[in-house]
């Protein structure tokens, strides 16, 4: 069977890896009260380094602005408002992708759901270790991202556009559990957040921190 591009009202996920769906973002939520973003949208550097502090280990990400202009801006600024910290990884495809990218404060996740970007055309391939934004359709992508697993270049032309790789560590990547799959709802992180995975899924990875190298990479 070929790739079938699937978007679900209740998931954000990829699909191919045969029938496997891609990562698609959930598409409703219920509103929360709004919470500031605390950067003003800045323009990343051409080329940056982002280190991610994983339960598993730590990986270093490098991302190039040219490859995908907008999402790069979207992630550069996200980083650095401190966004990723303590997000987990809701969803393990073994050989596929690993998934995350739901804030878990539900008060900042949907200041940031309400606030998508255009998408970007695809100029590189989701080869494995490569990293890209999740999407529920056109235009949709706003904090949700995978890393790939394996060689997953059929996700181009559904217009996954990715936008950086793991430059190191991707042995930590491939530790992350897949244990729990794709059982964990996105609607209940969106609304419940990290309370509801820690509580149903105890084992499940996470990035403890992430921050870009040589901005405040000391701070806390």
């Amino acid at each position: 069977m070929g790739p079938v591009a699937t978007l679900s009202a209740q998931d954000e996920k990829p699909t191919t890896k045969e029938d496997t769906p891609a990562p698609v973002e959930i598409e409703k939520t219920p509103s929360t009260d709004d919470v500031e973003i605390q950067s003003a949208k800045a323009q990343a550097p051409k080329k940056f380094k982002v280190i991610f502090e994983l339960s598993t280990g730590d990986v270093e990400l490098e991302v190039a602005r040219k490859l995908a202009p907008l999402g790069v801006d979207q992630f550069y600024q996200a980083v650095n408002d401190g966004f990723y910290d303590e997000c987990r990884f809701f969803r393990v495809v073994k050989g596929f992708v690993v998934q995350f990218g739901i804030n878990g404060d539900p008060k900042v996740q949907q200041q940031w759901k309400d606030q998508p970007i255009k998408d970007d055309p695809v100029l590189f391939s989701n080869l494995k270790g490569t990293i890209c934004f999740a999407t529920s359709g056109p235009d949709t992508r706003t904090t949700q991202m995978f890393i790939n697993l394996s060689d997953n270049s059929r996700l181009n032309n559904l217009g996954f556009a990715a936008f950086g790789r793991v430059n190191k560590g991707m042995k930590h990547i491939e530790a992350i559990t897949d244990e729990y799959g794709e059982q964990p709802q996105q609607d209940r992180i969106q609304t419940e957040g990290n309370d509801y995975l820690k509580k149903s899924f105890p084992k499940m990875d996470y990035i403890k921190r992430a921050y870009v190298v040589g901005r405040d990479s000391a701070a806390k």
